[in-house]
């Protein structure tokens, strides 16, 4: 259970979609990730379709989460209900931010999600089962993108029901006004800040490594990040196709 390895600290490794084929999300959940982020932020793919890849994900046996549009009170309530095991929230600059998206996965008394039968409760047969489930299964994973979140950091990771976090790179240097200048000292402490503070307080540390790189991900593991997504459907596709007519023209010449 993907709750259980992160508060245990264990590496898992995940991807991103932002394809809305049900085939995409079938064929990378078999490859044995522990979880899978369905992305409607940066993406088209529309709640109906988000609900269809959240159950082939979930049938697959691997954690379905969805990275939110905003940090929405409806969306989250419609997602968790579409069976998501969790929550990806963008631009969490606050403490306050953050306990916003934890109620909203909880019901009442403990949070602020309306109630409703659908795929989550079993269409309402498992809905005893899944009220007992809510209380602390839901996994809720916040963005740190914003320079703004770094002088609140130790307030936001500390607010119950904070699972982990996950750095927003692009987002946070062009909050910095370097904008995806990644090999700038400010930025380079920036970034290991968020990750030291992340390990002090025992909240697990995220990070996207968007091109498929597998020595940046065995990098990534021996600087203690655990909550690491693995690239994301478009860009594997792209690099594999690529390299794939790369070697076969370098064979016809």
């Amino acid at each position: 259970m993907l709750k259980s390895k992160l508060r245990n600290k264990e590496v898992t490794l995940g991807s991103w979609i932002t394809l809305g084929n049900i085939a995409i999300a079938e064929i990378m959940a078999k490859a044995n990730f522990d979880w899978l982020v369905v992305d409607l932020e940066h993406s088209v793919i529309s709640i109906d379709v988000a609900g269809e890849l959240i159950r082939t994900i979930d049938l697959c046996g691997v954690a379905p989460l969805v990275r939110l549009t905003s940090n929405d009170p409806n969306q989250i309530k419609r997602v968790m209900d579409a069976g998501a095991h969790g929550i990806v929230v963008p631009m969490v600059n606050t403490p306050e931010d953050a306990a916003l998206a934890i109620a909203a996965t909880r019901y009442a008394p403990v949070g602020s999600r309306g109630v409703g039968l659908a795929r989550a409760q079993g269409y309402g047969v498992n809905f005893n089962d899944y009220l007992q489930w809510q209380k602390d299964g839901p996994v809720v994973i916040v963005q740190i993108e914003h320079k703004d979140a770094i002088d609140q950091l130790d307030d936001i990771l500390t607010v119950p029901g904070v699972d982990g976090f996950i750095i927003g790179p692009y987002d946070l240097s062009c909050s910095m006004g370097i904008p995806g200048q990644f090999e700038q000292p400010e930025f380079i402490k920036a970034m290991t800040h968020i990750r030291e503070t992340g390990q002090r307080l025992g909240c697990p540390a995220g990070l996207h490594i968007v091109e498929p790189d597998s020595q940046r991900l065995e990098l990534s593991i021996k600087e203690g990040y655990t909550f690491i997504a693995y690239s994301v459907d478009i860009r594997m596709i792209d690099v594999s196709a690529r390299q794939g007519v790369s070697k076969l023209k370098a064979v016809l010449e």
